[in-house]
């Protein structure tokens, strides 16, 4: 009796074909909270199918980390990808929100305590 084999599945192009072998891009790498939309230009013909899914999937503000999600590709290979459609100024970027240093945590205890109490 044979044992069953183990199909394997692999996505239909590589991330290295996808990215055109860059694993980074001249601007700093984009954090993964940082939000993404699409701006009003036009795209060019020939752009990429993955250029064209992502300015789809950004039509109202995503994060990198969800337009990822969105492709199914690894974040490294979506951020390559952001950073040339920002860099052809198909796609706007938001830098995230700077967190601050220091948290108050006596203040946190009472807004959580307040919430609590009006369960």
């Amino acid at each position: 009796m044979t044992e069953p084999r183990e199909e394997r599945t692999t996505a239909a192009v590589r991330p290295y074909v996808i990215t055109r072998g860059r694993a980074g891009s001249s601007r700093a790498a984009l954090p993964l909270e940082t939000l993404v939309m699409a701006s009003m230009s036009a795209l060019p013909p020939a752009l990429q199918p993955e250029y064209r899914r992502i300015v789809h999937f950004c039509q109202g503000l995503l994060s990198v980390a969800e337009v990822a999600a969105y492709l199914g590709q690894p974040p490294v290979v979506v951020q390559v990808l952001l950073a040339d459609l920002i860099d052809g100024g198909h796609i706007v970027a938001r830098p995230p929100i700077k967190v601050a240093e220091r948290t108050d945590t006596d203040l946190l205890r009472k807004v959580l305590d307040g919430l609590e109490s009006k369960l």
